[in-house]
């Protein structure tokens, strides 16, 4: 049985797609304005905590910009030349990423190292406090909206921006510790230690971000409950006789499920057809968008079968 028919857009309806490019948009928007507020404090109170949490957001708007992009090309319509659509891209878009954030870990890491040999005082605590406790407020109304879009659309790109954005909300409350414990007792060794910790959170993103691009990127099977629940839709079918070499995989928010499926050797070519209708559109009802490829075999024949 041939799959379905429509673009495989990465199987996106408008609104999705919507959802997508205004995420992006707001991610990059986000970034541009947390760096003039953070510039502009860590100008006036020389505090390496607040510097590491600039140079976060220096890469955030490079990992976002290229995000923008990831989301761009993958919600363009197959073509010719990819007939599964450009889902991928988000997957390179998050490997990308995962560089780019482990370049900002690697100069905080730097930074806060000097600053801990030498410790120093946060100079106007109070402006560091102010812009820091305005970048938590803008980082959770940020991260909130991204969540709502990922569980909209599925999109990787997305996921891995609001990573380390979530990252950014621990950074933030870390910081803000810090600027107060060494304007109010004088701990200015705090300052360059939670800069440390920032290292720490940030290469926890990254691990995160990089595992879900390699799975993208590698056709990493869906999870052991969606092949079971596709098993299950497709075997309550009356005329069903069983299923096997199922594979699945997802590109960004689209997703791909092929599988052979058994049926009575005596009927007809219609009829098999009809079952396999009948069959993908259960599976699409519970996958929306899915592309669905299914194979029609005779029950009882003997074949050579994927041994997993």
């Amino acid at each position: 049985m041939e799959p379905h028919s429509e673009n495989v857009v990465a199987n996106l309806n408008a609104s999705q797609i919507r959802w997508m490019r205004l995420a992006s948009y707001a991610s990059v928007a986000m970034a541009l304005t947390l760096i003039a507020l953070k510039i502009w404090a860590w100008y006036a109170t020389d505090s390496v905590a607040l510097l590491s949490s600039l140079a976060d957001s220096l890469l955030d708007l490079v990992a976002s910009v290229i995000t923008l992009f990831a989301v761009k090309v993958a919600v363009a319509p197959a073509d010719s030349e990819h007939r599964f659509g450009h889902g991928k891209s988000e997957g390179i878009a998050g490997l990308a990423q995962a560089l780019i954030v482990t370049g900002s870990a690697a100069y905080v890491g730097i930074e806060a190292t000097t600053r801990l040999l030498a410790p120093s005082a946060v100079l106007e605590p109070q402006l560091g406090l102010g812009v820091m406790f305005v970048s938590l407020l803008l980082t959770l109304c940020l991260v909130t909206f991204q969540a709502f879009v990922v569980r909209q659309t599925g999109s990787l790109a997305i996921s891995a921006d609001a990573v380390h954005y979530k990252t950014d909300v621990l950074t933030n409350i870390a910081i803000l510790g810090a600027i107060f414990a060494s304007s109010r007792w004088q701990l200015h060794i705090l300052d360059p230690l939670l800069g440390l910790v920032v290292v720490v959170l940030i290469l926890l993103a990254v691990r995160v971000i990089a595992i879900n691009a390699i799975d993208v990127l590698l056709d990493r099977e869906l999870p052991e409950e969606d092949r079971q629940r596709i098993v299950d839709i497709a075997s309550a079918h009356p005329r069903v006789k069983g299923l096997h070499d199922l594979r699945t995989r997802s590109a960004g928010a689209a997703r791909f499920i092929q599988f052979h499926l058994e049926l009575k050797s005596d009927i007809s070519l219609v009829d098999a057809h009809e079952i396999c209708d009948a069959v993908e559109a259960d599976v699409r009802s519970r996958y929306p968008g899915a592309e669905v490829l299914i194979h029609a075999d005779p029950f009882g024949l003997d074949e050579v079968r994927d041994p997993f």
